[in-house]
């Protein structure tokens, strides 16, 4: 096989953030124009912990300048894929801020907001997982992000019945979901869908690298027959892993067999119970909401195209131009289109 091809597919994109903007400069209201100093609390962003599945997870909890006993909308902001931590960062190499960056356009729009480390990042770690990774599975982060509402829902500075579900990537599956399953009383009262993962996730990686393989057909870099000897490898894995069989890595190019072998290995519970969400169909439970389903025209971990189903339920989307996975523009800056559209959204 091609050297090339190799190490091609040695950076295989997945849903993760890739991209570093820079930090967006919120600004909140200023406590003490038209009004006395002492009748504002201002702006402050406070360490929070809950328990959920005996493991205590952090996050930070950010409540913008308000007039005393003032209670405002909130917001609970779920990461992509991946060790991706509160922030939205997979240090030391990937720190986009996607997160951190999105709490400061909502916090600048007076939104209390909520982000937190999930199972495997940051301050939490692997929690109860620890020794066993292999156990856990996508509905075990469904259940701490339903802890991590119960608790925003529970703070004195926020408004009854005004928590918002954002999402971004894969958090945008765990945040349909919740939003979908939750009880009467604790329905969500907007859903934040950022640049989703909205189809099977292992229908999107298999698009991914079938896209990959393709321009390295187109470039020279393989031979026709060796693309479709691949694509053949790329589908029977797929296959293999939703059948809960064995993985057959024997025609691919070590690279991609390390992927597909990473896969059904100690990720393999997670990975194929979250690959067993359908967002179309998890969408169509939703109760009446308002909705924000955004895509990114240089996104090619999501392309706009693989939301078109998932729009068409919501009924909603707004295309981000210039704009990549990362919610940010060439130069680096949040996308002001997507900072327009969080500003407008009401709940």
């Amino acid at each position: 096989m091609n050297v090339r091809l190799a190490v091609a597919l040695a950076t295989v994109v997945s849903t993760a953030v890739t991209g570093v903007p820079a930090a967006v400069a919120a600004s909140a209201p200023e406590p003490g124009r038209g009004h006395h100093s002492g009748t504002w609390a201002p702006a402050r962003d406070e360490e929070v912990s809950f328990v959920v599945d005996g493991t205590t997870t952090y996050g930070t909890l950010h409540v913008p300048a308000r007039r005393r006993g003032e209670r405002l909308p909130a917001a609970l902001l779920l990461p992509g894929s991946g060790p991706t931590d509160r922030d939205g960062n997979q240090p030391p190499a990937v720190t986009p801020n996607t997160i951190r960056d999105l709490a400061g356009v909502l916090g600048g729009n007076r939104v209390v907001t909520l982000r937190f480390d999930k199972y495997g990042t940051g301050r939490t770690g692997p929690g109860e997982w620890a020794g066993h990774p292999q156990d856990i599975d996508h509905p075990a982060f469904v259940r701490q992000a339903a802890a991590a509402r119960d608790l925003l829902r529970g703070r004195e500075e926020v408004a009854p019945g005004r928590v918002a579900l954002a999402g971004h990537s894969e958090g945008a599956v765990t945040a349909l979901v919740l939003a979908a399953d939750a009880p009467r009383d604790r329905r969500a009262a907007a859903l934040i869908l950022l640049q989703p993962l909205a189809v099977r996730m292992l229908d999107l990686l298999a698009m991914q690298l079938h896209d990959q393989i393709r321009q390295l057909v187109e470039s020279g870099g393989m031979t026709g027959a060796e693309g479709q000897a691949v694509d053949r490898a790329v589908d029977g894995a797929v296959a293999d892993l939703r059948a809960g069989r064995p993985v057959d890595t024997t025609a691919m190019p070590a690279a991609l067999a390390a992927l597909f072998q990473a896969l059904a290995g100690p990720s393999r519970t997670f990975v194929t119970s979250v690959d067993a969400v359908h967002p179309p169909d998890v969408a169509r439970r939703l109760r009446p909401m308002p909705v924000l389903l955004t895509c990114g025209t240089l996104d090619p971990q999501v392309p706009c195209h693989t939301t078109d189903q998932l729009a068409s339920v919501v009924r909603h989307r707004v295309v981000l131009p210039g704009v990549g996975h990362a919610m940010t523009t060439a130069d680096g800056t949040f996308s002001p289109v997507l900072t327009r559209h969080l500003r407008a959204l009401r709940w």
